[in-house]
Formats: structure tokens, sequence, C-alpha cells
């Protein structure tokens, strides 16, 4: 196999969680009688680490106000916000055939440790991971930090792993960490974003991958 570990991120490349990711953003805001970001505004944040999406929609808040909306988004995003979350099709038997195949799975994502652990359990695919890093006790994508910490756990190698992912923020993090990238164009950043950031493709359907690998490493 040409790649050893494949690395996910979460929201908008395995899980569909725009539009409850967009509606806490905009509820915390509001809950402090702040004026909600547009929700263009609060997509383009999704991927970001939690702090760091706040600061972008919020320039120069105040600390005591930052740690309001991040106590409030998650309020909202754990015990309140219906919106269901659901992982894309063909994501699970996406991930079931690369197991079996003997690729190693991890992720790494801009959710906190809470939010990732129970999309876990929710969604079953906690014992397809081999291991997972999240921005709340790591640095936030673009940094390379994240993946270094993965690549260092798993004893992989920066040529034999990949990033999946939908935002720039996923192929900025790559290239900051000499992986290769492989961008995927049903999230939240359009493809012409993505290409900038020169991943080695990108796939429109996530049930795509396995043939995708399969001829990659045909090249």
């Amino acid at each position: 196999m040409t790649f050893d570990l494949i690395v996910f991120d979460w929201d908008g490349t395995l899980m569909d969680s725009e539009a409850r990711i967009v509606n806490c953003l905009q509820a915390a805001f509001g809950d402090l009688g702040l004026p909600p970001p547009g929700r263009e505004a609060a997509r383009d944040v999704i991927g970001l680490g939690l702090d760091e999406a706040l600061l972008r929609l919020h320039p120069g808040a105040d600390p005591q106000i930052l740690r309001d909306l991040v106590t409030g988004y998650r309020r909202y995003f754990l015990e309140i916000d219906a919106t269901p979350s659901v992982l894309f099709a063909g994501a699970r038997e996406t991930l079931s055939q690369l197991a079996d195949s003997g690729y190693r799975l991890a992720v790494a994502t801009g959710k906190g440790r809470v939010g990732l652990d129970k999309a876990l359990v929710d969604t079953g695919l906690g014992g397809l991971f081999h291991a997972t890093r999240c921005a709340d006790e790591t640095l936030s994508k673009p940094n390379p930090q994240m993946l270094l910490e993965l690549m260092d756990e798993l004893g992989a190698d920066a040529s034999a792993t990949l990033m999946i992912g939908d935002t720039e923020y996923d192929m900025q993090m790559a290239m900051n960490a000499r992986t290769k990238a492989l961008a995927v164009s049903y999230g939240v950043h359009p493809v012409e974003r993505l290409i900038t950031h020169s991943p080695l493709d990108c796939i429109h359907d996530i049930a795509a991958l396995p043939d995708w690998l399969t001829g990659y490493g045909m090249r």
C-alpha cells in the first residue's frame, strides 16, 4: 500500500454536522446579545478549534466573552440543539473496508474531546480508529501538531500518511506536516479553494475512497 496511515477530518468529511454547528454558533452569540454570525461566515470556520473559530467570528473578543461563547456553544451542541448530525452515505462502509484492508485509521478534528468521543460512541465507529486528536488537547489546524502527534504515536512516516478533509485548514495542516492530502468536495469549502493548497486529488463521494487508493497505488 502506498499509504500506511489515513487521517480523517470529522465534521464535513465523515459526518454531516454543518447545520448543527452553525445553529449552535449563532445561538451562543445570541444568548450574549451579540450579533450572530451569518450562515456563510459560520460555515467558513468549521474545522478550526472552537477558540480559533470564535475569534475569527468575533475578532478581539474580551477573554470573558470568549469563555462565555465557548460555554454557550458547547451547551447548545452537547445538550440543547437537536439538529441531526449523521454520517455521510457510505462513510461507515468505507471505514470498515479500509480497516479490513489493513490501513491504519485516525482522526484529526477541530471538535473538542467530549464532542468527538460522543460522536464515536453514537456512531459505533470508535473501534476502527487507532488514534484521534482534538483541537482542545493540542494546537488547532492549520498548525501541523495534530498530524505530527498522530504520526509519532503510531510510528508512521509523513511520506506514508494521507490527510483527508473538506476544508483548506485540513489541506494546510497536511502541507505543514509534509504529508499528502486528499480533498473532498461535499463539505464546507468549495473545490476551488481546496485545490489552491495542492491536494493529490479531490473526490466527490467518500465511498469512492477505496477505489481511489487502489488507483493511486498503481500509478
